[in-house]
């Protein structure tokens, strides 16, 4: 690449255009928004460019899509009666969750690990904004990195969507941890995990999580479900709390 001083690092735009293939005529076209359908093999090119990585490859193949009528379909707050029912029926913790992480349903023991799992709370306007989360997850810091690349991952290609513009802003104005985070525009849709928790009544718990998408949503609800290492320390704690729970039910 060429040498000399630069104000701002990164590619210039030649640069980025002669890495890619592509002629800086058509870079500049594809950033005005005047050809809005990019071939895949271009797509492709400009993210090996850029040194994209696996998830922030696929994050730029939907920004260059325009939403399909699924996208642009009623967003689904209704969680069936089959899935409420299944969920219910577990003695493990497990909720359904939309696109921005507003907990639909949820089960009992859910809301025996962290009041935050009820129904009708966000759960990114929990951990970001109550102090009491960085007590109850001893992996605070990781879990929030994890939860705003979640979000843009979650939300794409709808980043004009009003009601994530509204949620961004409210947590970037609330939270600096969060503003520090979004604006790295990181994607990581998260699946499966380990989560460290310090539960004011049976103390500390290594649960793993889970993420599915649920069918016909079109990856619009997330279910949720906790499992404990069988055997485990976590898997008698996480027993009591059932039976404490069903005490208090």
């Amino acid at each position: 690449m060429p040498g000399g001083r630069r104000r701002v690092s990164g590619l210039r735009r030649e640069e980025l255009a002669m890495l890619a293939g592509i002629s800086t005529d058509y870079l500049v076209r594809l950033e005005q928004g005047r050809d809005q359908r990019p071939s895949e093999q271009v797509l492709d090119a400009l993210a090996r460019a850029l040194g994209l990585g696996e998830h922030a490859t696929a994050h730029l193949h939907r920004l260059a899509r325009p939403a399909d009528e699924h996208d642009l379909a009623g967003r689904p707050e209704h969680v069936s009666a089959s899935l409420r029912q299944l969920v219910d029926s577990w003695t493990t913790p497990a909720y359904v969750q939309d696109r921005l992480m507003n907990v639909l349903h949820s089960n009992t023991m859910a809301v025996a690990l962290s009041p935050i799992y009820a129904v009708g709370n966000n759960l990114l306007r929990s951990v970001f904004l109550d102090p009491e989360q960085q007590e109850f997850r001893r992996d605070w810091e990781a879990l929030t990195t994890v939860g705003a690349a979640g979000l843009r991952a979650m939300t794409s290609p709808n980043v004009d969507d009003p009601d994530l513009q509204a949620l961004a802003a409210e947590l970037s104005e609330h939270s600096e941890r969060f503003r520090d985070l979004w604006n790295r525009h990181d994607v990581q849709p998260r699946q499966s995990g380990l989560n460290r928790l310090n539960h004011p009544v049976v103390g500390h718990l290594n649960l793993y999580s889970e993420k599915f998408v649920v069918s016909g949503t079109y990856g619009r609800q997330l279910l949720a479900i906790f499992h404990a290492k069988p055997g485990s320390p976590t898997a008698e704690r996480l027993e009591r709390l059932a039976q404490q729970s069903a005490l208090t039910s």
